[in-house]
């Protein structure tokens, strides 16, 4: 009997495995970092191979670890760093070039020039989206037109794109299945959400062969399985969605209204809209949530690039702190008579500014400003730049949104992060028992195929608090506080 469901969480700086029991609790975890490139300013890649490395070794790990059997794992679901951008052979497999990574932003002259050419329009209209160096669909034009000869090749037909989820499918299948799923589709500037389907007009305008494209599937259903060679049997992937997409599904925000931030690298607020798209007035994202049986859920999006991403360049760029776990407590340090703002801009501002050019800036700088300052300027960032989100969220769908945030991701077992958030939010923070919800969304889409997780409705039930933060900040300080935020971010954007 089939006793486990395997979760691949490929994320921007690291692959996690997690080994769950048919409950959703974690039998075992294997995890391994790595590297980052930087060729140059705002351009960030991955190495393929390290990301197809380190799910097999991960994947390994986390059996291993268990001591489970082969045959008790029964389905895999894969979530992703969405956005980031593959190219490869399809007779050989091998990639054309490193992986264009999310963040970057070398596209942003071409996105600029699609706006002033009267694009942008087309693009929101059928994929919710903004014109961004953020999504996949530049980034794709931009390696046609770089690496030599791909885009001959492309339109020959001997090129495969996909999403980080779509690559490590096509690996993980030996080469057999070329296939995505509608969340990460939803990301690449190409699929009409509306249709359900890659749209010809934006793949001309991107000048992206439709060749290149894969196939887009249920989040929940049969992706194939993997080379018995690679893991010793062959064992069935049942479920695929995006990281923030599946996120929202592990939180089980299936509720229209219901709405969830995952704090990692970057930060990705989500509201569940139903099953009926809400075009954004605020610069939002309008995105897929997930899609089961055929049927679409929706959501608004806003993202912030650079969450965590702070936390690591506090301890590897400036290297005021040892480790992640210790900002918070440095932060309850600060002198509460310094008002210092860090705009975490290091490649550009997401939702809802959207200036890919901008470059990070600190704000109130003294001679008595320290390392406890700095992270507490840090962390409240994100604060601030999540209340920016939830304030055109409500803008957006008409105050009908949930006054509670779900919260998840790294920066969240952090009690005095999410203790501010509340303050700064002036809403409750709900951290759930289980911080993987990620992973516990995959493995959830996986185990629904495979019939051994219950529909959505009961699921939700099983959803458990770990602990609610409140607000405690009185109203005048909350309110000074982010009015420095916004005058900071408006110096910035001057």
């Amino acid at each position: 009997m089939a006793s486990y469901l395997l979760a691949v969480d490929q994320g921007t700086t690291s692959t996690r495995s997690i080994l769950f029991r048919p409950d959703l609790s974690v039998a075992a975890v294997g995890q391994q970092e790595f590297a980052q490139h930087f060729p140059t300013s705002g351009w960030v890649e991955h190495e393929p191979e390290d990301l197809w490395r380190t799910t097999v070794e991960t994947i390994k790990a986390a059996i291993a670890k268990a001591s489970a059997r082969l045959e008790e794992v029964a389905a895999i679901g894969i979530t992703n760093q969405r956005e980031t951008t593959l190219i490869w052979e399809r007779k050989t497999g091998k990639p054309i070039h490193k992986a264009i990574v999310w963040q970057d932003r070398r596209t942003a002259d071409f996105c600029a020039g699609l706006k002033r050419e009267g694009h942008e329009s087309s693009f929101t209209a059928k994929t919710g989206l903004l014109l961004d160096p953020y999504f996949s669909g530049t980034k794709i034009a931009w390696l046609l037109d770089n690496v030599p000869d791909a885009r001959r090749k492309a339109e020959a037909g001997e090129l495969a794109f996909g999403t980080v989820d779509c690559f490590l499918l096509w690996r993980l299948t030996g080469g057999r299945v070329h296939a995505t799923d509608a969340t990460n589709a939803s990301r690449t500037l190409l699929f009409d959400i509306h249709r359900g389907q890659w749209d010809d007009e934006l793949c001309r305008l991107l000048r992206v062969p439709r060749s290149l494209l894969p196939e887009v599937r249920d989040s929940s259903g049969d992706f194939g399985a993997t080379e018995a060679s690679l893991f010793g049997r062959s064992i069935p992937i049942k479920g695929i969605a995006g990281d923030q997409q599946a996120a929202t599904v592990g939180q089980a925000c299936f509720t229209p209204g219901m709405l969830k931030s995952t704090y990692g690298t970057g930060c990705f607020a989500l509201l569940n809209t139903g099953a009926s798209p809400v075009a954004s007035r605020n610069r939002l994202l309008t995105t897929i949530a997930y899609q089961l049986n055929g049927k679409r859920s929706y959501a608004l999006e806003g993202a912030i690039f650079i969450a965590g991403a702070a936390v690591q360049w506090l301890r590897d760029g400036l290297k005021i702190i040892d480790s992640a776990q210790k900002t918070g407590t440095l932060a309850a340090q600060a002198d509460d008579e310094q008002q210092v703002y860090l705009v975490p801009a290091f490649v550009g501002l997401g939702a809802p500014y959207w200036k890919p050019e901008l470059r990070g800036a600190l704000f109130g700088l003294t001679r008595a400003t320290g390392p406890a300052e700095l992270a507490r300027a840090a962390l409240e960032a994100v604060c601030y730049q999540t209340r920016d989100l939830l304030e055109a969220m409500q803008g957006d769908w008409g105050g009908k949104a949930s006054t509670i945030l779900r919260v998840d991701g790294g920066m969240v077992a952090s009690d005095w992060t999410m203790q501010c958030l509340a303050d700064i939010l002036d809403a409750p923070v709900d951290r759930p028992q289980v911080l993987e919800t990620t992973a516990v969304g995959a493995a959830y889409l996986a185990g629904l195929a495979q019939g051994l997780c219950p529909v959505p409705e009961e699921f939700a039930k099983g959803w458990k608090l770990e602990r609610r933060f409140t607000p405690k900040m009185a109203a005048g300080l909350r309110e000074q506080k982010y009015g420095g935020w916004k005058e900071a971010v408006r110096k910035l954007l001057s």
